[in-house]
């Protein structure tokens, strides 16, 4: 259908070394401008972040180093891609968390204000979760066929919650899984190991401080550091793990901090 529109549109998507809005950096953006009689520009760009592009983040957009050590920088962009938005509304999936504070923030680097006041900023996904619920009373419909009664009474929520999980294993049974990046995981299996395998991420910490990479090494998930492995930390910065011990972290986080600590002492 065609969009109902009194202003330009600017659908865009942004490809980033990171999710911090702080300390990341764009590495591409596309627009997909629609204007109000219905005509449409496009405008795609890479661009050189002026950091490394952590691993982690390449194997998921599939831009390295290389592929952007020629581009212009943001700031280089910055006047054109400012024209290009010109007043229009901003859209996407997932905008309104992640693109735009990333947007913006590299604007205010690049010493350009992109002001907000005046757009409508539209949330793809914000829709989806407001129109499509995902909690336990919706689960119950969807998979069950029944309307959960007595909800968020805690007998009733876990009986439900179990009726849930046995009707995922009969729908899903045998289908191929894959992550938000198209990757195949595996096969869904009745199988409770496999499960754990599917739906919990590589963290190391509860807290996600610290995560596994592709080698099955403990990498820092924050901070200045993020990306590199706490073996390696220590070397470079030994006094990095008495902060962590003093600092405001979970107590399950400085355990883990811990544990490679004294495996590092171990291993010499």
């Amino acid at each position: 259908m065609r969009l109902n529109l009194r202003n330009s549109i600017a659908f865009f998507d942004l490809e980033a070394t990171g999710i911090n809005v702080s300390t990341d950096r764009i590495v591409e953006i596309s627009i997909v401008k629609i204007h109000p009689d219905g005509g449409q520009e496009i405008l795609t760009k890479r661009v050189n972040p002026g950091i490394p592009i952590p691993l982690e983040a390449s194997l998921i957009h599939g831009i390295y180093d290389k592929d952007v050590k020629n581009e212009p920088t943001f700031k280089d962009l910055a006047k054109e891609l400012q024209l290009f938005f010109g007043q229009a509304d901003l859209a996407g999936f997932n905008v309104l968390k992640y693109d735009i504070p990333l947007l913006v923030e590299e604007f205010l680097r690049a010493g350009i204000d992109f002001d907000l006041e005046k757009r409508n900023l539209l949330d793809a996904q914000k829709i989806f979760f407001l129109m499509e619920k995902r909690n336990l009373t919706a689960a119950y419909q969807f998979y069950c066929g029944r309307k959960l009664e007595n909800a968020h009474s805690a007998e009733a929520d876990t009986l439900a919650t179990l009726d849930v999980f046995k009707a995922q294993i009969e729908r899903y049974l045998g289908e191929e899984v894959e992550d938000l990046q198209g990757n195949k995981m595996g096969v869904f299996e009745n199988d409770m190991k496999k499960i754990h395998e599917l739906v919990n991420e590589k963290m190391v910490d509860l807290a996600g401080r610290f995560v596994f990479n592709n080698d099955g090494q403990e990498i820092f998930n924050f901070g200045k550091h993020k990306g590199k492995t706490i073996e390696q930390v220590f070397k470079e910065e030994p006094g990095y793990y008495d902060w962590m011990m003093r600092g405001d972290f979970p107590l399950d986080t400085k355990r883990k901090l811990t544990q490679v600590k004294l495996r590092g002492f171990t291993n010499r």
